[in-house]
Order: structure tokens, then C-alpha cells, then sequence
């Protein structure tokens, strides 16, 4: 595990009370909680939602935390800002559909949450040294993937690309 995930917070200062031990368990409480956690919990679903609208204000609800303290926390614990790695999950995901799916660019670009196919393009460029489409052939066709039985293909008159 990286430092940073390892080092522990001080815990938090709680007001005295009259007795103390509810106020010992309660810090007993926020010293075993992983200091991520929460950043993991926002970047888990980033993750998972990755193609839905999400906003860092989404992303720092979920953690707990106002917008500005969620990105700063989540800068410094993965390295990038949220929307950097909102970015880079759709980016990914779009290179996968490029290489294994016949789909448009422009249907990739909304499958995977962007609503601008120039900015898509841009982005995308920018991560993989060529435009979408230049990507995409650079691969081999997708229908290279599918596995059709021969008796099938003869059923509907499919021609098989040559297998190597």
C-alpha cells in the first residue's frame, strides 16, 4: 500500500464533555476509519458510473465534502484531479469500444458520458497520439472477434474472415 494511504490523521478534537468515555470512543471511532475511504467510496463511482453526467460536486457528496476539499483531498491522495480521472476512466473505456466494436465514433463518444464529439476527439488525441478514428484502424476490424460457428455462416451465407 502506498504511504499516503498509510499515514494517520490526529484525530479529531472533541469538546469535553462531562464524561469522558463517550468522548474517548468517538475518538477511538475516527482514528480506525481509513483516512481514504471516502475518497474511495467517490472514485468507486466514478468508476462504475463513469458514463452518466457526473459533476465533482456529485463526486465530493458522496465522499462527504464540500467540492473544493474534495478535490484538493483527492488530488493529493491519487495524483490527478477528479475530472482528470473521470476523463481518463471514459477515455479507456472509449479506446475498448474503438478496438473491439464497429460502433461510430460519435456514438462512442455519447456511450461513454462526453457530449462533445470535438472535445472527444481532442482529449482523445491528446491521450493516444492519433484521432479516434486513426486509432480504431490501427487495430484489427472488429468483426474479426466474433466467433461464428461455420454452420451458422453457411445457414446465412456469411462470408468468414480467414483465420491465422
Amino acid at each position: 500500500m502506498p504511504a499516503r494511504y498509510a499515514e494517520r490523521r490526529p484525530p479529531v478534537p472533541v469538546p469535553l464533555v462531562s464524561d469522558p468515555a463517550p468522548q474517548r470512543r468517538l475518538v477511538a471511532m475516527t482514528a480506525t476509519v481509513h483516512p481514504a475511504r471516502h475518497l474511495l467510496r467517490a472514485r468507486d463511482l466514478a468508476d462504475a458510473r463513469y458514463a452518466e453526467p457526473l459533476a465533482v460536486a456529485d463526486l465530493a457528496r458522496t465522499a462527504g465534502l464540500s467540492p473544493a476539499h474534495f478535490s484538493r483531498e483527492f488530488h493529493r491522495t491519487f495524483g490527478q484531479s477528479p475530472h482528470q480521472y473521470l476523463m481518463a476512466r471514459r477515455l479507456e473505456r472509449a479506446a475498448a469500444l474503438l478496438r473491439n466494436t464497429d460502433r461510430s465514433v460519435t456514438e462512442i463518444c455519447f456511450a461513454v458520458g462526453l457530449t462533445s464529439l470535438g472535445s472527444f476527439t481532442t482529449a482523445f488525441t491528446r491521450t493516444y497520439g492519433a484521432p479516434p478514428a486513426a486509432y480504431r484502424t490501427s487495430f484489427p476490424p472488429a468483426a474479426r472477434h466474433i466467433r461464428v460457428p461455420t454452420c451458422v455462416a453457411r445457414t446465412y451465407g456469411l462470408r468468414l474472415p480467414a483465420r491465422s
